[in-house]
């Protein structure tokens, strides 16, 4: 399966674009679309700059691929357009899918179970503290993944 256009548009709403790179609410370098990494591997650092969106855009379609096959990898279960989209944009921002109670319940066939466990990824580390802080855009997110998973 693949993510339709409205999976890379709520992906895109909650990243944003930035040309130039800057450190996310968790403190990572980040770039574009919400690229941590380009193309090569090689991590955002502080000081580069994207030329143009068209670079942007190209960054991100890099980024998402990774993020799509892993979660196509992942997944063992019958699922719908809506509840891979919700996943892919949960993986995009977490890269966390494969280890997550998620997955786990979403693979025995708990779907129900998998919704409740989004809810559960609404907070970030505190750069300053290394504190878990409750993300009030994390909250939102998670909101929207959770409600289009269970959307028929």
């Amino acid at each position: 399966m693949d993510i339709s256009a409205s999976g890379i548009t709520l992906i895109k709403n909650f990243e944003g674009l930035m040309l130039k790179a800057y450190k996310d609410i968790a403190g990572v370098w980040t770039i574009g679309w919400g690229s941590t990494r380009y193309a090569d591997g090689k991590p955002v650092q502080p000081g580069d700059i994207l030329v143009n969106r068209a670079c942007a855009d190209d960054l991100f379609l890099v980024t998402l691929k990774s993020f799509v096959n892993a979660v196509n990898r992942l997944v063992k279960v019958p699922v719908t357009q809506n509840q891979m989209d919700a996943l892919y944009s949960f993986h995009y921002n977490t890269g966390a899918l494969a280890q997550s109670t998620l997955l786990k319940k979403l693979n025995v066939g708990d779907y129900e179970g998998a919704a409740v466990q989004f809810l559960v990824w609404n907070k970030i580390t505190d750069p300053h503290t290394g504190k878990k802080v409750v993300s009030d855009t994390l909250v939102k997110r998670r909101a929207k993944e959770q409600k289009l998973f269970l959307t028929k």
